[in-house]
C-alpha cells in the first residue's frame, strides 16, 4: 500500500513503460524484487505459459510454455484459460491454470521445480481460483461441475497433504428444486481463500458454491459452513476484519458478515448481517477502517458500515467490472472492463479524485510495488507512477519475448 500512487494517468501521462502481452489471460501480476510474474494462455487454451518481466523496465526476461494441451476443456468466452493469479515468495513462484496444470518455478531461473497435472475437475466455464501459501502449504480450490474440493499441497514437492470435499448437499440446496444437477453452474465457484486466526489456530475461510466454509488449515477438517441456498459461481475473495468475515455469496447477490468462531452449520447462529442489492459477483470487497467499499459487476459502487452492514452511500460509476479494487493513501481505485479507472476518496462522503483511461480494458486486478501501479489490461502490462514533466516521449514500449 502506498500513499504516493498516481491518481491521474493515460497512454501519454505517468506511464513508465508498457509491455504488450501475448495470448488471452485475466490473471493478475505478482511482484518480488525486480521481477513481475504473470500467466498467459492462447485463446484456444492449447498453450499454457508463464511470463516474467523486469519491474524497472518492462523488458521480458522469460516466456516459458508449461503445458501443451491437445483438447482443452471448454472455457466461456468471458473467461480465459489463464485466469488464476500466481502467488510468489522468496525464490519461488507458484502458478495454476486449474486442473490442467499447477506448477512451482524457481523465480531466479524459471526452472520448473514441480508440476501437477493429475487433478480432476471439470471447470465447465474455465478456472478462476488462485492458489495461496501458508507455511509449508500451497492451497487451491477446485469447484467444478463434477467435483468440488479444496486441496493443500506441500509447497516444496507438490505432493498432496490433505484434500477435503465440499460438504453442502447439492441435492437439497440447488435453487430449492431438490433436483440433483451433476453438471452446470450450480456447483461452480471461482473464489480464492483467506486465512483467519481463530482461537489461536489458522482457519481457511473459503467460498464455494452455496456455502462459505471454515477449515482447519493444517488438517483440512471442516470446522463450519454458512449455507446460502441457491447462490453459486462466487468469485470474490472474502475479507477479514472487526472479528468478522465479509463475503459476497455469489449469484445470491448478498454480502454476508459471518463470525468465524462457529462449529457445524452456522447459518442461523453466526451470520451477523446480510446486505442485499448491488453486491458484486466478481470484484472483491475492500475493508478500509470501519467502512466496506465495493462495486457490482454493472458499475454501481457502494460504501457500507462494516460492523452493521448499513449503507453509507451508493453511486453509479458506469461501465462493467471484474477486476478487484484496491485502496492506498486514503483512496480507492476501481478498474472497469473498458479501460477506465476511477479514483475516489475512501470516506463516508463520495468524492471522485480522478478518472483515467487506457486503450484496453481491465479483467485482472492491479498490483502495487513502491509508488507504482502495475496494471494488466487485456493486451498489455503497464507500470504507472507519478513522473516529472519532460520534453519528448516518456514512454518505453517493450515487445513481448518469444
Amino acid at each position: 500500500e502506498s500513499a504516493e500512487l498516481p491518481v491521474r494517468w493515460s497512454e501519454t501521462e505517468n506511464v513508465a513503460w508498457k509491455t504488450p502481452l501475448p495470448g488471452k489471460a485475466w490473471s493478475s501480476p505478482v511482484i518480488w524484487g525486480d521481477r513481475v510474474w504473470l500467466t498467459t494462455a492462447t485463446e484456444d487454451g492449447t498453450q499454457l505459459s508463464v511470463i516474467c518481466v523486469a519491474k524497472s523496465s518492462g523488458k521480458v526476461l522469460l516466456k516459458k510454455q508449461l503445458r501443451l494441451l491437445a483438447a482443452p476443456q471448454y472455457c466461456h468466452p468471458f473467461n480465459s484459460y489463464a485466469s488464476p493469479s500466481p502467488v510468489i515468495e522468496e525464490g519461488r513462484v507458484y502458478v495454476s491454470f486449474g486442473s490442467p496444470c499447477t506448477a512451482c518455478l524457481d523465480s531466479s531461473t524459471g526452472e520448473v521445480l514441480w508440476q501437477r497435472t493429475d487433478f480432476v475437475c471439470n471447470h465447465f466455464r474455465g478456472a478462476g481460483s488462485s492458489p495461496m501459501i501458508y507455511e509449508n502449504l500451497l492451497v487451491l480450490h477446485f469447484d467444478g461441475s463434477d467435483r468440488q474440493y479444496v486441496v493443500a499441497m506441500d509447497k516444496q514437492t507438490g505432493k498432496t497433504v490433505w484434500k477435503t470435499d465440499r460438504s453442502v448437499d447439492f441435492h437439497d440446496l440447488e435453487a430449492g428444486t431438490g433436483q440433483p444437477s451433476r453438471e452446470g453452474d450450480l456447483r461452480k465457484a471461482f473464489s480464492t481463500p483467506v486465512i483467519a486466526d481463530v482461537e489461536g489456530k489458522p482457519l481457511l475461510v473459503s467460498l464455494g458454491s452455496m456455502a462459505l466454509y471454515g477449515y482447519d488449515l493444517r488438517t483440512g477438517a471442516e470446522r463450519w459452513r454458512a449455507e446460502a441456498i441457491g447462490s453459486h459461481s462466487g468469485a470474490c475473495r472474502p475479507v477479514l476484519g472487526h472479528g468478522l468475515v465479509f463475503s459476497p455469496m455469489g449469484s445470491g447477490l448478498e454480502l454476508w458478515a459471518v463470525r468465524p468462531d462457529g462449529h457445524g452449520v452456522v447459518t442461523d447462529t453466526h451470520v451477523v448481517w446480510k446486505h442485499k442489492g448491488n453486491v458484486s459477483r466478481r470484484p472483491s470487497v475492500l475493508l478500509v477502517g470501519d467502512l466496506l467499499f465495493m462495486v457490482d459487476d454493472a458499475g454501481v459502487a457502494s460504501c457500507l458500515e462494516a460492523k452493521t452492514g448499513n449503507g453509507v452511500w451508493k453511486e453509479r460509476l458506469g461501465g462493467n467490472y471484474s477486476a478487484s479494487p484496491i485502496d492506498a493513501g486514503g483512496k480507492v481505485y476501481f478498474f472497469d472492463q473498458d479501460g477506465k479507472a476511477t479514483v475516489i476518496k475512501a470516506s463516508r462522503e463520495y468524492q471522485v479524485i480522478g478518472v483515467n483511461r487506457l486503450d484496453d480494458g481491465f479483467m485482472a486486478s492491479p498490483a502495487v510495488s513502491g509508488n507504482a501501479l502495475f496494471l494488466r489490461t487485456k493486451s498489455a502490462l503497464y507500470c504507472v507512477e507519478n513522473r516529472p514533466v519532460r520534453v519528448g516521449p516518456a514512454l518505453t514500449t517493450t515487445a513481448p519475448g518469444r
